[in-house]
């Protein structure tokens, strides 16, 4: 399947969550003629953050300017292992096998890094102006944040740690999908009313699978 064009975007974030979406930045990785690297540099990562709203415009510039290329390197490499672990996790769920000893280990060791360079800290509330008065918008409340480990190189890989953490405990695994499409089989979260959905894009995917019944019933 085919990403949107760099002008717009780099990534299809059709997957419905952010773990899922960084599987499928593999792309092609069933086809015979192997899978095409969307996550080929550190910067690809950022961007990939930034346009999943994980990371904000701002941040990425920073680290963008900021993180050595050995360093990026490193972390670019150990964002790739978190999603192959993740990917080999979702795919044999899905086909009925338990995980692999060795994924899960993977996984295990980027979930306590992540959880490990967070901070705990009170969020005051939000105000907003309302006519002549200020009201309260957003309650006060004890929040993770990552605080002084904004500005590491990892960052982005904990930031995506947390959010396949966030998807594989919870309830929401048993939503998870494989598109329909064989040399596809991207991912998505399927959130339709009656869980019937088949296809990771159906503009792309969904319209392939349409057109080509079509021939097959004019060839009939």
């Amino acid at each position: 399947m085919s990403g949107t064009s760099q002008a717009a975007t780099l990534f299809d974030l059709c997957g419905g969550h952010p773990a899922l979406d960084l599987v499928n930045s593999l792309d092609n990785r069933f086809r015979s003629d192997g899978p095409h690297e969307r996550l080929a540099s550190y910067g690809d990562l950022l961007r990939f953050l930034e346009e999943s709203r994980l990371l904000s415009r701002e941040r990425v510039r920073l680290l963008n300017q900021a993180v050595p290329p050995e360093a990026a390197e490193r972390t670019l490499q150990s964002a790739r292992e978190l999603r192959e672990a993740t990917a080999a996790l979702f795919y044999g769920t899905l086909a009925g096998d338990p995980p692999h000893a060795a994924d899960v280990r993977v996984l295990e060791k980027h979930f306590h890094d992540a959880s490990q360079h967070r901070e705990l800290r009170w969020q005051a509330a939000q105000l907003e102006a309302s006519g002549n008065a200020a009201r309260s918008h957003d309650r006060a409340a004890l929040a993770w944040q990552w605080g002084r480990y904004e500005a590491e190189p990892d960052l982005p890989l904990w930031v995506m740690a947390h959010e396949v953490s966030d998807l594989l405990l919870s309830d929401e695994m048993a939503r998870v999908r494989t598109c329909a499409v064989d040399t596809c089989r991207w991912l998505f979260l399927d959130t339709s009313k009656n869980h019937t959905r088949r296809w990771c894009n159906m503009k792309v995917c969904g319209n392939r699978m349409k057109a080509r019944r079509f021939q097959a019933r004019r060839e009939d």
